[in-house]
């Protein structure tokens, strides 16, 4: 692997880190509830934001909370045709399967996403 990206990388996970170390996390939508907008969608694992921080919607950076102990362990790429959006939401100690029903979830509609997990 060229030495280049992999300081990059390891900038950038550090980055994440520095961001969840320095801002509280909010869980707004625990697991197990509706969306506010769309009742339809229950949110599989919880979902919250890092208080003082800014993603493109206008509020804070997203985090999907799991039940894990892996701390950082990837990030959620999205697009949202409906809000004309791209944002990243990061993943806090989530297992497999709970990535598996997030990626669900954020392909859903007309959001597309993937995922870029954390090389450790």
């Amino acid at each position: 692997m060229n030495g280049m990206l992999l300081v990059h990388r390891e900038h950038f996970w550090g980055a994440l880190e520095q961001l969840m170390q320095e801002h509280e996390l909010i869980i707004d939508r625990p697991r197990g509830t509706a969306h506010p907008k769309y009742p339809d969608v229950i949110y599989p694992v919880d979902y919250g934001y890092l208080v003082g921080t800014h993603a493109m919607d206008g509020g804070g950076i997203d985090v999907w909370r799991g039940t894990g102990d892996c701390g950082i362990d990837g990030v959620v790429v999205t697009i949202d045709l409906l809000k004309k959006d791209s944002e990243i939401k990061i993943l806090f100690k989530c297992l497999a399967e709970e990535k598996e029903c997030i990626l669900k979830l954020q392909n859903s509609g007309l959001m597309s996403a993937i995922l870029v997990k954390r090389a450790f």
